[in-house]
């Protein structure tokens, strides 16, 4: 990689991370403990609204615990868009449940909830808006159709953290279980790593032992009680899905700045769309402020506009040979050897997602990107789209 490539992210971490991540080291506690539950507790109280966080080792585990506490089974069918990464769908096929993918808003890219009604059996068990991203996805109407049909509600927010919808942090609304990813790409990280939230007292209990092999108690309880507490039980065929300490402490520090880096994410976004107004692009949507919408910027997606005579590929390539790394989110699921073949998924049947991924590009946007970085973006742009 040359030397003065700029690249597509980048995390962000601090002196004040290294030192936590380092007396974890100290302490002995490397596997989960202390600093993971300070990390959990430090999180519910950034949501608020009475949520309890159970920290895991990715988003995907999140996923996968969520739904095997609302009780899918095999053969129910959850509701989910094509247009995001195939964790979204494959934690669905882990329970031997089937994803049904539908398409997607032409504005916000994310899920169409019309398109939800359309799809509905008697099979039905959840829906799984994904808030592409970092916008939320039409949340109310989302909610309404799950009250109408009686199902329920999984959050996948991996890329929504801290996005507010209508003035309401997403994982404080009524919905079951939101899921939050930490990644290294992500708005704040622990290098792997994710965070599930939830009120209901039964959920929270499930998943807290599925989180560890079924055992009946807590890891850290367990190895800090101060009687005798070698005796366990499994009560259920569980997973290994906690977080370490090690991660925990990096995670601190970094939801400590999560609005700093929010107020810079924010910055970068609306200069990329002032000074990309002019190009052949469809810059992307940002809600409603009015109405209390907050965008996390996790990804500034650009499209092509119909008027460009270059295709995408080929302006990924000429920012490439300029030193500028994007990306590509996503290749949608209907498009992928497996979801394709074992479902029988036609481009025909999403055409919004398809003409979205024939132009969409990721720029770069990250807290540690410079003014004069992004300049570079935007020149390149210019000069390539002229």
């Amino acid at each position: 990689m040359r030397p003065d490539f700029l690249p597509f992210a980048l995390p962000d971490i601090g002196e004040e991370e290294i030192e936590e991540v380092c007396d974890a080291l100290r302490s002995g506690w490397v596997t989960t403990g202390p600093k993971t539950k300070k990390f959990e507790e430090e999180f519910a109280s950034y949501l608020g609204s009475g949520v309890e966080a159970i920290a895991v080792n990715s988003a995907t585990a999140g996923l996968h615990l969520a739904l095997e506490a609302i009780g899918i089974r095999p053969g129910d069918e959850v509701i989910t868009t094509t247009l995001t990464f195939t964790a979204t769908a494959e934690v669905i096929r882990y329970l031997g449940a089937h994803p049904v993918l539908v398409d997607i808003d032409p504005h916000s890219l994310n899920i169409d909830v019309e398109a939800i009604r359309r799809v509905i059996t008697p099979r039905t068990r959840a829906i799984m808006p994904v808030h592409y991203a970092g916008l939320a996805c039409d949340m109310d109407q989302v909610i309404a159709i799950a009250e109408e049909y009686g199902l329920r509600i999984v959050e996948d927010a991996a890329h929504a953290f801290p996005t507010r919808y209508k003035g309401r942090l997403i994982g404080t609304l009524e919905t079951d279980v939101t899921i939050f990813s930490f990644y290294a790409n992500k708005t704040m990280t622990t290098g792997e790593g994710g965070m599930i939230v939830a009120r209901d007292p039964a959920l929270i209990k499930r998943m807290k032992v599925m989180r560890l092999h079924g055992i009946s108690r807590d890891a850290f309880d367990r190895f800090t009680s101060r009687t005798p507490a070698w005796y366990y039980e499994v009560i259920a065929p569980g997973f290994k899905y906690n977080l370490t300490d090690i991660a925990s402490a990096l995670g601190i520090h970094q939801l400590r700045k999560i609005d700093r880096f929010l107020e810079r994410r924010r910055e970068l976004a609306y200069r990329y769309s002032e000074r990309l107004a002019t190009l052949p692009l469809v810059l992307p949507a940002t809600g409603s402020e009015v109405a209390g919408d907050n965008h996390s910027w996790h990804l500034y997606v650009v499209r092509l506009g119909s008027g460009v005579t270059i295709g995408r590929d080929r302006v990924i390539e000429e920012l490439s040979k300029r030193g500028i790394g994007t990306s590509v989110h996503y290749i949608p699921l209907h498009r992928q050897p497996y979801w394709r073949d074992t479902y029988n998924l036609s481009e025909a049947n999403y055409p919004i997602a398809e003409e979205a991924y024939q132009t969409m590009i990721s720029l770069p946007l990250y807290t540690k990107m410079s003014n004069v970085d992004q300049e570079r973006v935007i020149a390149a742009l210019k000069d390539i789209l002229s």
